[in-house]
């Protein structure tokens, strides 16, 4: 299959304050590297080899960076973010807050500082904000625009495009935002027309999305008085923790058995914080996994994360008979993270409950592979969302362990994995441009008993750039 998208040739990248990019990681480039087009797929191999070994820090969290920057972008003066991820979906949320008047500049290696314009204070960009492949920034930038007077063209490339803004847009218009132009079935490429006097309301999410919620309460930055948002089952809760680290007057109550009612005080005179952004939990279970599945192993990562509506896949592994022991936890900006040793283990299948899914929405899919591992049945339920990703996540998880000799099967919204402890591989995965299911049968791929090969990796620098190198590091076979 070929797909497409703007990449740096030979290395991920990142925005400088001059418009151009950069490379990060500790590549270099000369100093005319520029992002070209490329339509040439970047397949790759893995295969199984000899243990896993070391110690590594994957990179930023991908929630905490977009929301950074936007809010970064909302208070009035200078924020400092360290360990920001440099992957080209938070590129392209940066590069929007600078389209939308915020001076945005990298000061180095995941340090960057963000002079915000305040709440209501964007300005209207000068041409359409591309968010590539980013359906995060994309639809928490709309949020803070349509508290704003102002006219935005919302685009990005060939899959997100293909994945539904309605959702967020049906709020955002009771609040008075609407839209001037939109593609068939509320689809990018999009033109919101932020409202001059923002209505708070209050609003029951319909599907359990942080990115629902956190569109209204940044857009409820701009109103008058109080806006609530409802959740009957709670989701990540990074927009709460930056908005009170911010300053934003913000209330956190339960709702039934599962969810949270969310209220925000409006037009609050956001105070610039500086953040730390810590190591993202979703990224941290591709070597995890893989240091879980490749017998012998151990391997140490540092400083993940440790929200605990982040950490169902690290709960889940627990209960198959993972090894994983949390070393030294501790507070940082107002997030627990801590170090995690993993070690080879022998796994067992279990039933994961529907609630569960939005603390782990996007570890389905190495969720998947870990279940192939595992001695008897996965049932995994409730995974409706993952039909709205990058591609339909759950059919494209399927497919790729069913071409690698295991027997999957999808009833409903629910995914069946029958584990027997022994992988055959020797498959082709297609991708669908979807930069976790391919980072996920990399790293099935090097516990099989045969090859596997990914149609192309490109992607994969959307959210975790050097992963490839991190995983040769630790000693995995691709090529």
């Amino acid at each position: 299959m070929w797909s497409f998208g703007w990449r740096l040739q030979g290395c991920s990248c990142a925005l400088t304050d001059d418009g151009t990019f950069a490379p990060v990681l500790g590549l270099r480039a000369s100093p005319d590297t520029r992002v070209t087009h490329a339509f040439e797929p970047s397949p790759l191999t893995a295969r199984r080899g000899g243990p896993l070994r070391g110690r590594v820090r994957v990179p930023g969290d991908k929630s905490i960076s977009h929301r950074a920057l936007i809010l970064g972008a909302l208070a009035v003066g200078e924020t400092a973010i360290t360990g920001l991820l440099e992957g080209e979906d938070v590129v392209n949320t940066g590069k929007a807050m600078r389209a939308l008047g915020a001076r945005v500049e990298r000061a180095g290696d995941g340090a960057w500082q963000v002079h915000g314009v305040g709440v209501q204070g964007l300005a209207e960009p000068s041409g359409p904000l591309d968010f590539g492949n980013s359906g995060t920034g994309c639809r928490l930038a709309m949020g803070a625009v349509a508290g704003c007077p102002i006219n935005v063209t919302f685009d990005g490339d060939a899959s997100l495009r293909q994945r539904p803004m309605q959702r967020i847009l049906d709020p955002l218009m009771r609040m008075g935002a609407r839209t001037t132009i939109v593609a068939e079935g509320g689809r990018l490429p999009l033109t919101l027309q932020g409202a001059r006097e923002p209505i708070p309301i209050v609003y029951r999410t319909p599907v359990a999305s942080a990115q629902i919620k956190s569109a209204v309460l940044l857009a409820g930055l701009a109103a008058r008085g109080a806006t609530t948002v409802i959740e009957s089952e709670a989701t990540r809760d990074h927009t709460e923790r930056l908005l009170q680290h911010f300053g934003a007057e913000i209330a956190i109550e339960p709702e039934g058995e599962y969810g949270r009612r969310i209220t925000l005080r409006g037009q609050p005179e956001l105070v610039p914080a500086p953040v730390a952004v810590p190591a993202d939990p979703s990224s941290a279970g591709f070597p995890l996994v893989a240091a879980l599945i490749v017998p012998e192993s151990e391997v140490v990562l540092d400083n993940v994360m440790m929200n605990p509506l982040r950490i169902g896949l690290f709960t889940t592994l627990r209960e198959m008979g993972a090894t994983i022991e949390v070393l030294e936890a501790r507070n940082q900006g107002g997030e627990i993270i801590a170090d995690l040793r993993i070690a080879a283990s022998r796994l067992h299948g279990v039933d994961v409950p529907a609630v569960r899914a939005p603390t782990m929405i996007d570890e389905y899919p190495i969720l998947a592979v870990a279940a192939s591992f595992a001695e008897g049945t996965t049932h995994m339920r409730g995974l409706q969302e993952l039909r709205v990703k990058e591609s339909d996540r759950l059919v494209a998880t399927a497919a790729m362990l069913r071409a690698n000799g295991l027997a999957a099967e999808i009833v409903g919204d629910d995914l069946i994995v029958r584990g027997t402890g022994h992988v055959p591989g020797g498959g082709a995965v297609v991708t669908h441009m979807d930069h976790r299911l391919a980072m996920s049968a990399l790293v099935m791929g090097l516990a099989a008993a045969a090859p596997i090969r990914v149609d192309d990796t490109a992607f994969i620098a959307t959210s975790f750039p050097g992963f490839i190198d991190l995983m040769r590091r630790l000693g995995a076979d691709f090529a």
